[in-house]
């Protein structure tokens, strides 16, 4: 058996005291609990954990891992942080583990190559407002919600790495879809690729995890954190897995790197024209995922995203902001004016020219490729008027003063510095 880990601080008097429930009661917390979820394994695992937290008198510690590749926490991360929120509500304890080690090593799930690496300081400044974002959906009481970093633990010596490496063997590891289907096709598995599904394993170790929550291409990795749990000597975690919500393209899963994001830290009018903007066949999900009901099926399509919009940013900033959003997309989007009140962004000159692909790329944080090709679609108007495919280089003085716009909802009233 490896050796047993480092305990973590974790105080028994920080835990809040669900209360006794008895089996009726159990059972209907244990099916609440799985709405909406994909997997739960074992069969009759949770019911089984919720029955022995109540017996015991302890809160479940219910874990969720994020890597901070991203600096947004989106309505991806959301479906699954409203589940957990689920689960403080009944009296447990979610342990949100933000992997600021693993995140070094990147997660392959899905990946037919290596993800890119990350430096240390790219992961802190990621994680640094995780906790912040976190805390619009899950109850912030230090009895009911712990993070960590998976930096606390995984900064091990050799030995207990190794020790670690000798509970699984390399055949387990491929049978996991995505590397079995690269295996298959001669495509190169990295052995830090091969390290993240234990690393993540050990993180349920290190907590002390009963239960524990992600995306259903997590599935195998949470599995697997069974198996470590068992190799040190631990109680084995029941898991449920989540669907994953489709980005505002409709067809792929959300992500940053994909531009198909909704960020729960976005402003209202930001997120609520980005709702907007999802595909007719995607709401349901939006509906059901986020909302946690059924699309109604008396409004028309157009009515029902308005809807699911004013909701949505209801949700995660209050019903004063969803209320001037809407307004805000009304005027721009539906009327075609310009906002009430349009924020200012300055701008420099070189050899006597603005280059408007820089001026974009600054004004709305986009990269200059990007920002070239939102010119080149015919997407950019200045001062009313649309900026001809092409035409990069501006006299200062035309722009100063001026909105520019960028897509259907995006404005700034450019100042020369």
């Amino acid at each position: 058996m490896p050796a047993r880990p480092r305990e973590s601080s974790i105080g028994a008097s920080m835990q809040s005291t669900p209360d006794i429930a008895g089996e009726t009661e159990v059972k209907r917390r244990a099916k609440a609990l799985l709405h909406n979820a994909v997997d739960s394994l074992p069969e009759g695992g949770l019911e089984a954990k919720l029955r022995a937290a109540s017996k015991e008198r302890r809160p479940l510690r219910v874990k969720l891992g994020i890597d901070p590749t991203a600096p947004d926490i989106h309505l991806g991360h959301a479906v699954v942080l409203r589940k957990l929120r689920e689960f403080q509500d009944l009296g447990h304890r979610v342990v949100l583990i933000v992997g600021d080690t693993t995140a070094q090593v990147g997660d392959p799930s899905g990946r037919s190559t290596l993800r890119p690496m990350l430096t240390a300081q790219e992961i802190e400044r990621n994680a640094r407002t995780f906790h912040e974002q976190a805390a619009r959906i899950l109850r912030s009481d230090p009895e009911l919600l712990e993070m960590r970093r998976n930096g606390e633990w995984l900064a091990m010596e050799l030995p207990a790495l190794l020790e670690l490496m000798r509970t699984t063997t390399v055949a387990q590891l491929l049978e996991r879809e995505d590397f079995a289907q690269r295996w298959r096709e001669s495509r190169p598995i990295s052995v830090l690729e091969l390290m993240y599904p234990l690393l993540q394993g050990y993180d349920s170790v290190a907590v002390r995890a009963d239960v524990e929550l992600g995306g259903t291409d997590q599935k195998f990795n949470l599995l697997l954190g069974r198996d470590i749990q068992r190799a040190y000597g631990h109680e084995e975690q029941a898991i449920l897995t989540m669907p994953i919500l489709v980005g505002t393209d409709g067809r792929r899963k959300m992500s940053k790197s994909l531009g198909n994001h909704i960020g729960i830290t976005d402003a209202p009018e930001e997120m609520f024209g980005k709702t907007m903007s999802i595909p007719d066949e995607a709401m349901e999900e939006y509906f059901r995922l986020l909302l946690g009901r059924d699309l109604p099926a008396e409004l028309g399509p157009r009515d029902a995203k308005r809807l699911l919009s004013f909701e949505i940013v209801t949700w995660l900033h209050g019903a004063e902001a969803a209320t001037r959003a809407r307004e805000a997309f009304d005027r721009v989007v539906v009327e075609g004016r310009e906002p009430e009140e349009i924020e200012e962004a300055d701008f420099g000159a070189q050899d006597g020219l603005a280059h408007l692909p820089a001026v974009i790329a600054d004004a709305f944080s986009m990269s200059r490729s990007e920002a070239r090709r939102m010119l080149d679609q015919g997407a950019v108007t200045l001062a009313g008027q649309p900026v001809s495919p092409g035409d990069y280089d501006h006299d200062p003085a035309r722009l100063d003063g001026e909105v520019l716009k960028v897509g259907k909802r995006r404005f700034k009233r450019l100042r020369a510095r």
